[in-house]
């Protein structure tokens, strides 16, 4: 149930790239924290210069105009291991898929729980189900 945000500079992607770089977001999360193949939810916002701002090397990490901001609001409950892997996936597959340079794959986990999620009709779904006991098809996880 992960809910993902991407921003970007306006003009750095196009279509085709906006699409690959979804679908490699999609498989790190389906390879690494086993979620669902169906549970794809994802924005992607443009801004322009003026409207996207970044440090070009806070940290000792060179970022270009490329910089992708991945925001991804998921169920609580990896590690940190788990984590840091994903971190390093992404990045990976990124580069490989799209050549993203890894410097510009800047991602934040925010972490929230099954009764902060409504898939629509008004229903938290996620509570219905963990009630139901059916925490299979990856409501444990995600």
């Amino acid at each position: 149930m992960p809910f993902i945000r991407v921003s970007y500079m306006e003009g750095q992607y196009d279509t085709c790239q906006l699409e690959q770089i979804s679908k490699t977001i999609m498989y790190a999360l389906i390879k690494h924290f086993k979620v669902p193949e169906d549970d794809y939810f994802q924005v992607f916002h443009a801004h322009r210069a003026g409207e996207f701002f970044f440090s070009k090397n806070y940290l000792n990490v060179e970022r270009s105009e490329g910089l992708l901001y991945i925001q991804i609001t998921l169920k609580s409950g990896r590690t940190e291991q788990q984590k840091i892997g994903f971190y390093a996936m992404l990045a990976k597959e990124l580069s490989n898929t799209v050549s993203i340079r890894k410097e510009d794959v800047f991602v934040v986990l925010v972490d929230n729980e099954f009764d902060d999620w409504s898939f629509g009709n008004g229903i938290a779904q996620m509570l219905d189900r963990q009630k139901k006991g059916d925490a299979g098809h990856g409501a444990s996880s995600n």
